[in-house]
């Protein structure tokens, strides 16, 4: 019977801890953005992409982009690469001037979970 009950109790940590870890990566997390974070780039860019590494809910998702100054810079319809649920495109509508840039996201995977970020750019 002791040998049973430590059994049970074992499978219960086990079960638990592959629940959690199952969980812990349900959310969609940037992978790969352009301009790269934290890149000095010498060509303005027409819009931004941002892959994650899950499927998006383009309509619960959004992000910003503050330039020099702390101005917001016009940003167009944040839309899905066609290709791609993961990808993330969203078109820049003036030419960025020369300066830092900062770029917050936020998302909602296909799955419900919310994750937001930050990252940074320069245009030379």
């Amino acid at each position: 019977m002791n040998l049973t009950a430590s059994r049970a109790l074992r499978a219960g940590v086990l079960l638990t801890c592959l629940f959690s870890t199952t969980a812990a990566f349900a959310h969609a997390h940037l992978k790969q953005q352009s301009p790269a974070a934290n890149a000095l780039v010498t060509t303005v860019p027409q819009a931004l992409t941002l892959s994650f590494s899950e499927g998006i809910e383009v309509k619960f998702s959004g992000v910003t982009v503050t330039g020099p100054q702390q101005i917001k810079v016009p940003l167009g319809a944040v839309k899905l690469n066609e290709k791609d649920s993961k990808q993330l495109i969203v078109p820049v509508e003036q030419s960025l001037k020369p300066g830092d840039y900062t770029v917050d996201w936020h998302v909602v995977s296909v799955d419900g979970h919310k994750t937001q970020g930050q990252y940074h750019f320069s245009v030379k």
